[in-house]
């Protein structure tokens, strides 16, 4: 009857640990990249961010088009491992209406500092203590860097990836939007 007993705390522990992996590790990861509506992406189509010049770049005139935005930090290894890829990609598709932004965590002499020794071939705007914030708003809701945000020409979100991204996840995302015809 003893072991009974242990058998059932065991099985408990280990269904409740099994529980508190899924509903907090696995179901972010679950529900990251679906697709949401464009009411999410008002307050980033509505920002103003200087670029490495410090010129005010309003993010509207990148609307309708296909956005890959990277938030990203100088001080964030897999941020800068993943940028030449960005690069390539931006040089890529950008005859195709799509568009790579890259926007810091860091102030405009940061990024423009970083500028002169990186070469990047996508505007990098600074966003300094606003991009958290918006990030946020754009679905990283673990405020992990480096994050990328997929915006279809609509404004709708695409898709949403946290960590380091490559050339192979972009253009799984990328290749069935420009199938779609775009009104």
């Amino acid at each position: 009857m003893r072991h009974l007993g242990r058998l059932l705390v065991v099985i408990s522990l280990v269904a409740g640990g099994g529980f508190a992996i899924f509903k907090f590790l696995l179901l972010p990861y679950i529900q990251q990249g679906q697709s949401t509506s464009s009411s999410g992406t008002s307050a980033f189509y509505a920002a103003t961010f200087p670029d490495a010049n410090n010129t005010p770049q309003a993010i509207r005139q990148w609307q309708g088009k296909i956005i890959v935005v990277n938030f990203w930090a100088t001080w964030c290894p897999p941020c800068l491992e993943e940028m030449p890829e960005l690069s390539k990609f931006h040089n890529e598709y950008k005859d195709r209406n799509v568009m790579v932004l890259g926007i810091s965590t860091d102030d405009v002499a940061k990024i423009a500092e970083f500028a002169k020794t990186t070469s990047v071939s996508y505007p990098l705007l600074a966003a300094d203590m606003q991009a958290m914030g918006l990030a946020e708003s754009l679905g990283n809701n673990r405020s992990i860097l480096p994050y990328t945000v997929v915006i279809k020409p609509d404004g709708s979100i695409a898709k949403t990836h946290l960590g380091r991204i490559n050339h192979a996840i972009l253009q799984q995302t990328l290749l069935p939007l420009l199938a779609t015809k775009q009104p």
